[in-house]
Formats: C-alpha cells, sequence, structure tokens
C-alpha cells in the first residue's frame, strides 16, 4: 500500500478507509482498490548520471511489485530492467523472482514510511506486550514485533476468513496445541497479553526447532510445522517471509 499510494499520490488510511482493509499490511495479488484522491501516477524520472554509473543490485520480486514501481525505487528505468534481465512482457514479473537492476541509485529506504510509524505508534500498548514478551522468551524483539504487525498490524480484535485470532493470528487448534505442549496452561485468544504469550512461544518453538534459522521458522509460522519440515519453504511463502524481515530490519534499526 505504501507504494500504491505514493504511485497515485493519495494515502494509506485514505485507501484503507475507502476498501475496509483489515491489515495494511497485507494486500493480495489481483485485488481491485479504490484509490481516493488519486492523481495522475507520476512518470518515471530518467536517471542521474551518478545512477547510471552505479553498480547493478539484485531486487526479489515482492507480491504486488511492477517493473514501474521497481524502476522508480531504484532510479532505474523499465527498458534498463527489462534489457538487464533479457523481460519478454514488461508487465508480467513473477513473486519470487530476482532481477538486476542496472543503474541503481541506492538500495530502497532504510526507514519506516511515515504513515506504517503513525500507525504503530497509535498502537504502541501492543507494542510494549510484544516487547516484554520477546524479552521474556529469548525472541528477538524486532522479529516477534515484524512478525506480529504482518499478520495483524498489532490489532488485538482481528479475526481472518480461517478463524485466526487476535494481535498473533492463532486458530484454536493452534492455540490448544501450545498450551498443552509448550506452555502448559490455558489461552485466552481474545486477551491481548494471553494472545501475544502464545504466539511468542509458538515463535521461540520454531527457531529451537530450526536452529535460529529465521526463514524456516516464519515458514513454520505460515505454512505450518508439518509442511516446513517435508517441504521446506512453499514458494507462496517466500513474499510473507521477505516483508517480516524487512519489517524487522527497520525496527530493529
Amino acid at each position: 500500500l505504501t507504494g500504491i499510494a505514493r504511485q497515485y499520490g493519495s494515502t494509506i488510511p485514505a485507501i484503507v478507509k475507502a476498501n475496509a482493509i483489515r491489515n495494511p499490511s497485507l494486500v493480495r495479488v489481483g485485488q481491485r482498490l479504490t484509490i481516493p484522491g488519486a492523481a495522475t501516477a507520476p512518470a518515471a524520472k530518467p536517471p542521474t548520471p551518478a545512477a547510471q554509473a552505479a553498480a547493478p543490485r539484485i531486487h526479489v520480486v515482492a507480491r504486488g511489485e511492477t517493473l514501474t514501481g521497481i524502476a522508480r525505487q531504484y532510479g532505474s528505468t523499465i527498458p534498463a530492467i527489462v534489457k538487464a534481465n533479457a523481460i519478454r512482457n514488461p508487465s508480467l514479473v513473477r513473486v519470487g523472482q530476482r532481477l538486476t537492476i542496472p543503474g541503481a541509485a541506492a538500495a530502497p529506504t532504510d526507514r519506516m514510511p511515515s504513515t506504517i510509524s503513525s500507525l504503530m505508534a497509535a498502537r504502541s500498548e501492543i507494542r510494549a506486550i510484544l516487547r516484554a514478551e520477546a524479552k521474556s522468551q529469548g525472541v528477538p524483539v524486532a522479529l516477534a514485533l515484524a512478525v506480529a504487525w504482518q499478520e495483524s498490524g498489532w490489532r488485538p480484535n482481528v479475526v481472518s476468513r480461517a478463524g485466526a485470532i487476535g494481535v498473533m493470528q492463532l486458530t484454536p487448534a493452534t492455540a490448544d496445541w501450545v498450551a498443552t505442549t509448550i506452555l502448559g496452561h490455558r489461552i485466552d485468544l481474545r486477551d491481548a497479553r494471553s494472545n501475544v504469550q502464545a504466539g511468542v512461544a509458538l515463535l521461540r518453538h520454531y527457531l529451537d526447532r530450526y536452529h535460529g534459522d529465521r526463514r524456516l521458522a516464519l515458514a513454520a509460522y505460515y505454512q505450518g510445522q508439518t509442511a516446513a519440515d517435508r517441504f521446506g519453504v512453499y514458494r507462496i511463502t517466500r513474499p510473507y517471509i521477505a516483508s517480516i524481515l524487512a519489517v524487522e530490519k527497520l525496527l530493529g534499526s
């Protein structure tokens, strides 16, 4: 949504409100969005001499990205990226595709977008609960915060179509497993503290199981432990992992 809002001269809160979006960090491929206050999409700027001389960079395509946005992000151009990667159809790039970005001026911003920062600030009470629980269970704080942001946007009352509940988006079945196998006491998924404790405990379990491998731990959180054990990281899971790791980096800095 950050890129979409920037592209059309709108704002994230306006798009969220116009489309009744529950989680601003998650939009689906093919989802049709109404863009309030949309201006004409800005034209890509020609690369500066410094950008042309810069060394190529590698960009891994995330869900919802286009060559227009990627070129603008790196100060490159669509024709240059198409040529460098022998792309047949500039309108089609695949999630997980690795692109060489010629003339990339700089890496994407290392600062949290102000709109997201504002939302996080408004949910500081949940953030404090997450930080305390992560420290208590020995889970990297930024990772726990990033997982919870990806899952629910730090909102305790979110319920997914699959029946996942609360800040950490756990299903009742998963919560029961955590309660009996890890914590040894009952979990109330409707209570923010109990929900966070269970989700962080599950994340701790996966980090231990996969010897600190964040990608496998996050894959297990998203796909389930059995699937991660048998098949590793599903292709469909890669954007989820990439998003969390990116948010973790921003929160950690």
